[in-house]
């Protein structure tokens, strides 16, 4: 099948996206589309694409009863000598979602695509097509790379207010045309249920959309289920997600606040008390609402590296389901970390493989910001830092053999991103400044929340050396969207000159921080 190339690489097709993603959007929530016909399947939740490479990518979908997932995919939008894709079958099992992967996809092109939902019992009764777009990676460098990432969604108890636009933020992301979207976890607040109304600080009136699976933690399938259904019932995210691959990792929230691997519960307000039995329960919801491509492996792993053509590799990081017991964190030797062995030495290896020009180090949490885990009152540290200056310790100790690999391997052009922490920042870590000195040095760049509470800026460790340039945060906690401080990073890649550009901004697209790299460099 011949597909026609994107008439200039940032021609957005503002009038033939805009379309395609109304398409995706129902008239509320639960309700019907307007051209749904009557007593077939319909996709009231839109679509979305991930992990989106030259020539592959994953297409998923939700159903409202049982169907046989169908796509087609068209050089244009009269879907002219499309290509059908047949999926799978979307039941109860899955939540009655599910993703189909594409292949033999043509590099650096525009692809419009339509989900058909058919009658399982009846294949020629299909519901209204829900159709979206999305360009894969250049298999050459002349087109360059535009992504944007961002983290936390619907945290501390400000959600879906449709008196200030929703999830504003979807729309100035989209403005850029970016090739994708980077999530760096808290894609939910599982832990975090949502009232109707919140005063703020000035006397005004917040107002959450609001279900029944947000009142109150999430414990259940379900109700973990129903945490990720939430989000997609904001407009806004939905037309994003119909024309924006996504590339998604997890952290915390998706399952509770700062859990780790064998915790055991004293929160009252949860019945189940074993962390581990809700993680299980988060994982099969989180992999039935995301299209994420290592779900297919046997061991269904998280973490994976996201090839994005000659110029970008993207190791996605899971630093939460293999991490020690959160602690002290200040032990002298720590196998384990925040990463565990088999993850790390993965890092390690893929990361000597690549011959991208930049490697993106997709991080969930930042590298030297002291993220503190006050749980039951204990002196905890929940990322890697822990607020002592000197030699690493704890799980710094990963850390540092991790650095210390990059600069003996002469590996260049890697640069960390991440969330996390709601504000944004840019850290410079130079061994010039730290107590371990055996390192090249890089970049670490903080982003989000997308919809969250906002947060004052953390302390730095200065084992690494770290150099806040840059770093906007409120003085107070918990400040909502309302107030603004909601946050999201653009990354563009030059293909000629293949220098990296990272812009910090605000919501509504406004620059606040610009930094350019030069490639070809073990250090920065």
């Amino acid at each position: 099948m011949s597909f026609s190339p994107l008439p200039g690489r940032r021609s957005v097709l503002r009038g033939s996206l805009a379309a395609s993603a109304a398409l995706t959007l129902p008239v509320a929530a639960g309700a019907a589309p307007a051209l749904a016909l009557s007593g077939r399947p319909a996709a009231k939740w839109g679509v979305q694409t991930g992990d989106v490479s030259a020539h592959t990518g994953l297409v998923w979908v939700r159903s409202d009863r049982p169907a046989r997932m169908i796509v087609e995919t068209a050089a244009t939008e009269s879907f002219r000598d499309a290509r059908r894709f047949h999926g799978p079958l979307l039941g109860a099992g899955t939540d009655f979602t599910g993703t189909t992967q594409l292949r033999g996809l043509p590099a650096g092109e525009q692809v419009h695509y339509r989900v058909l939902l058919a009658d399982p019992d009846d294949p020629r009764r299909t519901g209204e097509p829900v159709t979206g777009t999305f360009r894969t990676a250049s298999d050459t460098r002349r087109d360059g790379v535009r992504f944007v990432w961002s983290g936390d969604l619907a945290g501390q108890g400000w959600g879906i207010n449709p008196e200030i636009g929703g999830y504003r933020i979807y729309d100035a992301m989209a403005a850029l045309d970016p090739d994708f979207f980077l999530c760096s976890g808290d894609n939910i607040y599982a832990d975090g249920p949502l009232t109707e109304t919140v005063t703020l600080p000035d006397g005004r009136t917040w107002r959450n959309v609001t279900t029944e699976e947000k009142a109150k933690v999430a414990e259940t399938l379900a109700e973990f289920r129903g945490n990720f259904r939430y989000n997609l019932l904001d407009e806004k995210l939905r037309a994003f997600n119909a024309r924006i691959p996504s590339i998604i990792q997890w952290d915390d929230h998706e399952v509770t606040n700062n859990w780790f691997p064998g915790e055991i519960f004293t929160d009252t307000r949860y019945t189940e008390k074993n962390v581990d039995v809700l993680a299980a329960r988060a994982r099969q919801a989180f992999s039935e609402y995301f299209p994420l491509s290592t779900l297919r492996r046997p061991d269904g792993r998280i973490y994976r590296v996201q090839h994005h053509g000659p110029l970008l590799d993207v190791f996605v990081l899971d630093m939460r389901t293999h991490r020690n017991a959160n602690s002290a964190d200040d032990q002298t030797t720590d196998a384990q970390g925040i990463l565990g062995r088999e993850q790390l030495e993965w890092l390690k290896r893929e990361l000597s493989r690549s011959r991208a020009v930049w490697k993106v180090i997709a991080s969930d949490m930042p590298i030297g910001l002291v993220v503190a885990d006050g749980t039951d009152g204990a002196a905890n540290f929940e990322a890697v830092a822990q607020g002592d200056p000197g030699a690493p310790l704890g799980r710094e100790l990963q850390i540092a053999e991790l650095l210390r690999f990059v600069k003996h391997r002469r590996i260049t052009g890697t640069v960390w991103l991440t969330a996390d922490v709601h504000h944004t920042s840019a850290q410079h870590y130079d061994p010039s400044r730290a107590a371990f000195q055996d390192f090249a040095p890089f970049w670490e760049f903080v982003s989000g929340p997308l919809n969250a509470g906002a947060f004052p800026a953390s302390a730095l460790d200065g084992t690494f050396g770290p150099d806040r340039v840059f770093v906007k945060a409120p003085t107070a906690s918990n400040v909502s969207p309302a107030e603004g401080y909601q946050f999201f990073g653009e990354v563009d890649i030059d293909g000629d000159s293949g220098e990296l550009t990272v812009r910090l901004r605000e919501q509504d697209g406004t620059v606040l921080f610009t930094k350019v790299l030069q490639p070809g460099r073990v250090g920065q």
